[in-house]
Parts: C-alpha cells; structure tokens; sequence
C-alpha cells in the first residue's frame, strides 16, 4: 500500500508540488519503479550471503520508512520546497532524491526478503503449500494497491501531501512492528557466503580447464560427490578439475544459470504490463469517466486491473482444487512452468485485444463521440490474470528450484523481470518513434492520443509477444 500509493500519485507529486515538468516528472516516477525492482537484486545478495531474511527485511524497511519519513519532513515545510513556478534549488532536490531513493532501496529489499522468508516457514515437501503461500502473498499485494488506488488517492486529493505521506509513514511502522512480533517463532535460513562469488568462480575454473579431454572428464564427474543433474551446462563439469571446486557448487551454478532463460522470457509481458500505468491511463483521461454525475479520478484507473487480480486468485485457488482431484499432475495446467506460459499467452492476447479497442475509440473520436472508460476493462481482464498468473507462477518457480543458499536472489529475479519490463517499455517507445518517424509520422508523438497511432504500437506489442512465447516454449521444454 505505501510503495503503490506513492508510486500512482509521485508524478502529480513531482509537478505540482516540486514543479518538475510533466515530462522529467514521468521519466523519474519510471526511474523510481525500476530502480527499486531492479534492487531486489541486491537485496537478495544480502541476504542470501551476510544477513537471514528477518535480518534483511528489517533492514531495508527501516531504510524505507527512513526515506519516507524524509518526504514527510519535506512536505510538511514549504521553506524544504520550491517557490511558485520555480525549480527545487540543489539543496530541496538533494533531499527529495535521497527521501525517493531511500524509499527505492528499502523496497527492493523488502520485496527480495519477504516472500522467501515466508515460504521458509513451510514444509518444502508440500508444493501444493508452497505454490498457496505465493498467490495469497500476491492477493496481499493487489490488496495493498487497491486501498492504495482509491482510499490514499482521495486522501492526497483532499487532504494533501503531507497528510497522505504520514499516513504512509505510521503504516509502514506498523507494518514492522506486526512483523517484528513474529521473531521468537520464525524458522531461520542462515546465509552461506556470497553464492555470486561461487558462481563466477565455477565457471571461471571452466574456462581455464576447457580444453580438458572428454576422457579426463567423464572420469572426474564419476568421483564421488559428482552429479549430473543438468546436461544444458555440462560443460561446466570441467570446473571440477579444481580442488577448490566442489560437485556441489557446480550443481548449484547450473541450477541457476538453468533459470535465467525462463526469467528473461518474462521480461515481454512485464512491459506489456508497463503500459497499464502509462498508455492505458492515458486513453482513461480521454474518455468518459463519468459514472452518475462521479467522475473517476485517473489515479484510480488502476482500480480495474487490481480488483481483476484479487478475483481471480480465489478461482484460481478453487480451480486448482478440482483439477488436482481429477487430473494427474502430468496434464496439469497449473504447474509452474504452464501457469507461466498461460499468463504470456493472455499478455498477447491483451495487446490484440487493446489494439481493437484503441483502433475503435479512436474512429469513435473522429466522430466526436467518446467511449465509455470501461471499455479498457477488456485489456485490464487479460493482464490482470496474465499477471496473476505469470508472477505468481515466477515467485513458486523461482522459489522451488532455485539452490537453497540462492532462494532470495532467485525470488528476486520475479521483480527483476518486472524492472527489466519498465525499461524495455521505455526503449520501445523511442524505437518505436524513431522507426516510424522516417515513415510518415511518430506513432507515439504529441500529447493527443486522438492524432497517434497508439493501435499500431499495441499490435506490435501484441506479434513482440507471440514471438516472446514461442521462445518461452523452447526454454520451457528444455528445462
């Protein structure tokens, strides 16, 4: 709830309050999301090398509440912000980065810690139970986003800034302090020493040793302690001619290595995701948003795809019940590895789906008539699901096959994908642009959606994401 609803309402923050123009105020509102995705990363190092998961998550959400804590100070002052139609001097803009990045940093920590150490808690031989605790720790963030997209918008629009950012602050607190309750019950993976430092250091030993006979290493991996377990990276095998080098680690090595094509498969969807939060709401602010004389604020735009989500994860629950009791698990579409390729498929079809309905709205436009908002409810159903599907899939996957000294890198890699999907979205735009402007005219140029071609750019999402799904097929069959 506190990430989303500062995240939903920072570019009104940025410009109206700090007087950033609304163009530098959406790039770092996107900087801020893929950083703080981005540093889950990070968060999933430490904890898996120096610090347990408590430790971590503590951690980082002090962090957090810190830098959140410092937009709070400076939005209760207007000496800490900048004068009518004026720029934040060094000093106002030091402190709000420091506050924004702060807040960036803890999050990435927090959301690397969190699940791991919940799924720590459960008995790992029951995937049935590991896969429930993912979708309900899911739910538990849709929920977030939903008080976020309705309860804090109102409160920011009516009460301010500074009132929202409090409440913000003592739910954060209080959010630490429930889980800080938890810590004479809590079961404790302790770190095992930097696994990235292991990683490399197989597969530095491989490459010294590559030119070893085919001979030398088949009677290596025959030692004992040796494993064969994933043919993908044999090669790595001749990074046991170092003493140094363990069977174990070299498993482990594979093992991760083996997640990455399936974690890049994803990066697609995420940034078909992306524009749930930039096109989308977009076309909401040109469309009817009137429901009896209540006209919906565009921040809450977000509440479709959300209450979406939070639908879907108790069918879903209930549908794998049913299917668990009468059909075997080789057939089973809600393994892992299936939930995820369904949720591509879905973004897919979403693109196509919001192609038809941006092509009709704008001859509506033409027209002078103009579409009711919930006609985007098409595109929000389809990634809503999709990325119930494929998130939860991720962190289930993730979780389950990653090493167990890797379990919090490997999660981290989820919201990785969902950074990696923020970036990529940007990068498209401007390709996308570049491209079509030697043909004719920027598809995505201006400011009015009426005069772009918004269709076009969803197609080409839509045929990016077919590709990116027969990929995924490759790579999930290889797995």
């Amino acid at each position: 709830m506190v990430f989303l609803s500062n995240a939903i309402n920072f570019v009104a923050y940025f410009l109206k309050s700090m007087h950033y123009p609304a163009a530098e105020s959406a790039i770092m509102v996107n900087n801020f999301m893929g950083t703080s995705f981005l540093l889950t990363i990070f968060g999933g190092f430490i904890s898996d090398s120096f610090l347990t998961r408590f430790t971590t998550f503590i951690l980082f959400c002090t962090i957090e509440l810190l830098g959140l804590i410092l937009l709070t100070i400076q939005a209760q002052y207007s000496r800490l912000q900048p004068a009518m139609n004026r720029r934040p001097s060094h000093t106002q803009a030091a402190i709000l980065y420091t506050g924004l990045y702060a807040m960036a940093t803890g999050v990435g920590g927090v959301k690397a810690a969190l699940p791991a150490h919940g799924a720590d808690q459960l008995d790992h031989s029951n995937r049935r139970l590991i896969s429930a605790f993912f979708n309900w720790f899911f739910f538990s963030l849709c929920a977030g986003g939903l008080v976020a997209a309705t309860v804090m918008v109102w409160i920011e629009e009516n009460r301010g800034w500074n009132c929202s950012f409090k409440i913000s602050a003592v739910a954060l607190g209080l959010a630490l302090c429930i889980f800080t309750i938890g810590f004479p019950i809590y079961r404790y993976k302790r770190p095992s020493g930097s696994p990235i430092t292991r990683i490399f250091k197989v597969i530095a030993s491989a490459i010294r040793n590559r030119k070893a006979s085919r001979s030398e290493m088949t009677e290596q991996i025959a030692s004992p302690g040796a494993t064969r377990s994933n043919d993908m990276f044999r090669v790595l095998d001749k990074a046991l001619f170092d003493d140094t080098i363990t069977a174990a680690q070299v498993e482990e090595t594979k093992t991760f290595l083996g997640l990455l094509p399936i974690f890049a498969s994803t990066i697609m969807m995420n940034c078909c995701l992306a524009q749930l939060q930039t096109f989308s709401v977009q076309q909401g602010i040109i469309m009817n948003r009137t429901i009896n004389n209540f006209k919906i604020p565009t921040q809450s735009l977000t509440v479709f795809p959300l209450t979406i989500m939070l639908a879907s994860i108790p069918l879903y629950e209930r549908s794998v019940h049913i299917f668990e009791r009468k059909i075997s698990a080789k057939y089973n579409i809600f393994r892992p590895l299936k939930r995820i390729g369904l949720g591509l498929a879905l973004a897919s079809g979403s693109m196509a789906v919001a192609a038809v309905v941006e092509s009709t709205r704008r001859a509506a436009a033409e027209n002078h008539v103009t579409l009711s908002v919930f006609w985007l409810v098409w595109q929000y159903l389809l990634l809503g699901v999709s990325d119930m599907l494929t998130l939860g899939g991720m962190l289930e996957f993730f979780y389950s096959e990653a090493p167990h000294s890797m379990r919090s890198i490997s999660t981290a890699l989820s919201w990785c994908s969902t950074s990696m999907g923020y970036f990529l979205s940007s990068a498209l735009v401007s390709i996308t642009n570049l491209v079509s402007g030697k043909f004719g005219g920027e598809w995505l140029g201006g400011n009015d959606l009426n005069h772009a071609r918004l269709d076009l750019f969803y197609a080409l999402l839509c045929i990016l994401n077919f590709i990116n799904f027969l990929n995924y097929i490759y790579w999930a069959k290889r797995y």
